[in-house]
């Protein structure tokens, strides 16, 4: 058998994001004596080592905002002068695509594909404008289109977006059922009472994922019911703000930090609501998670209705309606036994067995 079809993917970093939890999770069902990933990176990240024990080469260039941009462009044209042997490249910088997609054009990589995780682009006004500069570059550089979702697709394609494929975010489907024992675990761990209200959030702290609002609503939620605790998991640039807000309103029993974690799976177990305020999103891997694990999400209604998969957990509520987000948690009942999941999540396509093959035929494809 001849060596694997290598595939560049290109990303700042491999951090526990949802974009790169995907790439991740698509990666290691892979059959890679046929697929091999290898990666174009800025920053070091937590997932470098699984990659190099799977064979994936990781290649570093510093980033746009490190050296600016005539010197991140000449490095993005000598990678791809050098590294021209690759047949796909699969880009997931959502708008800083384009630059990327241009330069492995320029050297002559013949598929190119931009994948949009998103629905928005992140950063104050100096940030989106060179962001919507080099999005400019995408539809005339990229080959290849792929989404999450429609809504995504819409967002980076604009009038080309029909012409995306829709690849849902798939997961571990087994690792995330419901189980009374590890749930049993968690609480005990985190020292909760049998009847203490759970609520949690699993994200990055940036400004899409609107901790802000988040603290805002549980601040209310605990006037009518104070045997509530909000578990919240990740980190990110907003964290040192999150951390003042939440002692500046006197919530530091209530609310507990437990940072970047690699058993998000078993804290959903633990968890007895789900809640995430998001400006916007993709379609957030976290939420297909929370819902197998069959947790009630209250989430925002900017988040594409694609994300709920038929199994009656998911509430859309208005950003603009912060008491209607009170209302709803706290009538919210935690003791409605909790949902199993299975063959429906299969049918609905986001089992990451099948979005793995469905992504190894796709590039296969490409290539006929």
């Amino acid at each position: 058998m001849g060596s694997p079809l290598r595939i560049l993917h290109v990303v700042v970093n491999m951090n526990r994001g949802g974009a790169e939890t995907l790439i991740m999770n698509l990666y290691r069902n892979m059959d890679r004596e046929k697929v091999q990933f290898d990666f174009l990176t800025c920053k070091e990240g937590v997932f470098d080592s699984e990659i190099q024990e799977m064979g994936g080469k990781i290649y570093r260039i510093p980033y746009v905002s490190d050296v600016g941009h005539f010197k991140y462009v000449k490095e993005l044209d000598r990678f791809f002068s050098k590294h021209n042997d690759y047949k796909i490249i699969h880009a997931h910088m959502d708008k800083m695509s384009g630059l990327v997609l241009r330069a492995a054009k320029k050297a002559g990589i013949p598929n190119r594909i931009s994948h949009s995780h998103s629905t928005s682009s992140e950063g104050n006004v100096v940030a989106k404008c060179y962001k919507w500069y080099a999005g400019k570059h995408i539809l005339i550089n990229a080959t290849n289109l792929l989404a999450c979702s429609t809504k995504a697709a819409k967002w980076l394609f604009l009038g080309e977006y029909s012409r995306s494929k829709i690849i849902k975010n798939g997961i571990e489907c087994g690792k995330f059922k419901y189980s009374e024992e590890v749930r049993n675990e968690v609480r005990d761990k985190l020292n909760f009472e049998t009847d203490t209200l759970v609520l949690g959030h699993v994200g990055r702290f940036s400004t899409p994922k609107n901790h802000k609002l988040l603290i805002d609503i549980f601040r209310e939620v605990i006037k009518t019911n104070p045997n509530t605790v909000l578990i919240l998991v990740g980190t990110g640039p907003l964290l040192p703000d999150i951390k003042t807000k939440v002692r500046e309103y006197k919530l530091t029993d209530k609310v507990k930090f437990l940072g970047v974690r690699g058993d998000v799976d078993k804290l959903l177990n633990g968890f007895d609501a789900f809640i995430f305020p998001s400006l916007y999103e993709g379609l957030p891997v976290t939420l297909i998670e929370a819902q197998v694990a069959g947790l009630p999400c209250f989430i925002s209604d900017s988040i594409t209705q694609e994300v709920d998969i038929g199994a009656n957990l998911v509430e859309f509520i208005p950003l603009s309606n912060k008491n209607g987000w009170v209302e709803r948690i706290n009538n919210f009942k935690k003791d409605t036994p909790r949902i199993q999941l299975g063959k429906d999540l299969v049918k609905e396509g986001y089992d990451i067995k099948q979005t793995a093959n469905i992504l190894q035929d796709y590039y296969s494809a490409i290539l006929r």
